[in-house]
């Protein structure tokens, strides 16, 4: 498949230079608390794409989880990890993290997060999977914007570190097999090269491959593409999280409903009225998300409805109207009064499980690369991730990211310099102009359409014949403008879940195939593994 090693041409002698110890890529949960633990004789350079505030951890509605009550224990949130994971956690690294899980959720207090408390303790909530009460919140159900709030102002005030916004990370830079740096754009400044000692990645998700998705706008898979083509490996790529309940309303963007609202009580109904979870699960709406999506899923064929719908109206009013203020006023909007209409809602891309392959560390296989957050597979999720486990998740690795990085820079003696590094891409044979717009939508459809919640051999074909076709005269050129990156980007990013998903051949925590209904634990209990691209 053609495709160029950069996505852009560059040469040190006209380019613009940047000096930093670490580099993180990202201004997410996982990157910013990454950039904190860097000690503070060492400088750290955030860059983000839009701006500061526009990650998928600023849009994180239910909370973090965290073994906090005396009625819960360790190996509670242990086992409901691994249960979620539907065999492929890694069990030592849910371990690890279950366990640092308070620690970090202690320290946010400290970086001045307001939780939301419940006399006087933090107050806890249920999500599905989970056994006990153990998901801490903020502003209700807004828990990413109080906490990326605290954390940005934190790193703000922190001398050593420099945030740096719209700024795109066209591409990792590598020297001899080891990552230097990045070459990145700057709307008015043009290209940059930042040199590195230690970079860590913590780029975020790729949902928008997706039209249906709660993700915004940013989250394009930029993280994971450059990555692949420095030669990194990926892993898991087909497990994809559909999140079960996004407000379904035509011609408006899609928002998602916070898993804490079926954590609380409220009902799945179909267009008749009629629960269906109950029939489904013994969990009924408190099932992982990956069974009731695809119990959603069913239902809606089997009712020939475009969506089903939420129910809250038997919950105490106050109750609800206190902890879900945002998705009220989300819903107000379109005329909806949560405590006594039916919400219309139907499972939207939510969370890239897989990712760049990491160690317990978070290092990659590339030497000065690291890892953290969702664009990472690390082992902690197995199948389908486990509600609320992924800002926790951010929190550890970008910490541990810090300290194995910073001690690796302090390994490396002498001066930063620039590197003789020059990329010369061969120029696309066609030239007429191309409507990336078009493009894109038509990518996003065509995932939604073969690549969704249940898939077989046939439409994953059809998706890996079109895929390859658009790729074949887009990722050779040379683009300009943010929006041809990330197309290139997202289709990337979309031939390696099309190829790693027809790769599995049974059904497996979010991946489920129809031709392959069943979990085949003989031959399947293995990761699938896709190499980064070869020069």
């Amino acid at each position: 498949m053609p495709s160029n090693r950069h996505l852009v041409s560059f040469d040190p002698r006209s380019a613009y230079h940047q000096f930093t110890d670490i580099l993180v890529i990202g201004a997410g949960i996982a990157g910013i608390r990454a950039a904190l633990e860097v000690p503070a004789d060492q400088s750290v350079l955030v860059i983000t794409k839009d701006r500061l505030t526009e990650s998928n951890s600023s849009y994180a509605q239910g909370g973090i989880a965290g073994v906090l009550s005396p009625e819960d224990r360790f190996e509670n949130h242990i086992d409901d990890t691994l249960v979620a994971g539907a065999g492929l956690c890694d069990q030592a690294i849910v371990e690890m993290v279950v366990r640092e899980g308070p620690h970090q959720i202690n320290d946010l207090v400290r970086f001045g997060v307001n939780f939301d408390l419940k006399d006087g303790e933090l107050a806890l909530t249920r999500e599905g999977g989970h056994s006990h009460r153990r998901i801490v919140h903020a502003l209700g159900d807004a828990t990413g914007f109080e906490v990326m709030r605290a954390l940005i102002a934190k790193a703000k005030a922190t001398p050593n570190v420099q945030l740096r916004d719209d700024t795109f990370t066209l591409d990792l830079l590598t020297h001899e097999g080891r990552c230097v740096g990045a070459v990145v754009h700057r709307t008015n400044v043009g290209t940059i090269l930042i040199w590195a000692k230690q970079v860590i990645l913590a780029s975020g998700g790729c949902g928008i491959v997706y039209r249906e998705t709660t993700n915004p706008p940013v989250a394009t898979g930029d993280g994971m593409a450059a990555a692949w083509r420095a030669g990194a490996e990926m892993r898991d790529m087909e497990f994809m999280q559909f999140h079960p309940t996004v407000l379904y309303v035509a011609g408006s963007a899609r928002s998602l409903i916070s898993e804490a609202v079926r954590g609380e009580g409220a009902y799945l109904r179909d267009v008749n009225g009629e629960r269906f979870m109950p029939g489904e699960d013994p969990r009924a709406e408190l099932a992982p998300r990956d069974v009731v999506s695809r119990a959603i899923f069913r239902c809606m064929e089997r009712t020939q409805h475009p969506n089903v719908y939420l129910d809250l109206s038997h919950l105490d009013r106050a109750m609800v109207m206190e902890r879900f203020p945002g998705m009220n006023k989300v819903c107000r909007s379109f005329g909806l009064d949560i405590t006594t209409d039916q919400i219309p809602v139907r499972p939207g891309a939510h969370y890239m499980v897989g990712g760049i392959k990491v160690d317990s560390e978070g290092m990659t296989g590339i030497p000065g690369l690291w890892g953290a957050g969702e664009v990472t597979s690390s082992g902690l999720h197995g199948a389908n991730r486990l509600a609320s486990n992924s800002l926790i998740e951010g929190l550890v690795y970008g910490t541990s990211c810090a300290r194995g990085a910073s001690a690796a820079a302090r390994k490396m003696p002498g001066e930063m310099r620039a590197l003789p590094l020059v990329s010369k891409q061969e120029p696309a044979e066609a030239d007429e102009h191309l409507d990336v717009a078009d493009l894109t939508n038509s990518l996003r459809s065509l995932m939604v359409r073969n690549m969704g919640i249940v898939r077989d051999k046939k439409r994953m074909r059809e998706a890996k014949r079109d895929v390859a076709f658009w790729c074949r005269y887009v990722l050779p050129r040379e683009f300009d403008d943010r929006k041809g990156w990330e197309l290139q980007n997202l289709l990337t990013v979309a031939r390696l879940m099309i190829d790693a998903a027809m790769t599995r051949e049974e059904s497996r925590g979010t991946h489920y195939r129809s031709d392959f209904p069943n979990r085949d634990d003989e031959h399947w209990t293995r990761h699938v593994v896709s190499p980064g691209r070869a020069d």
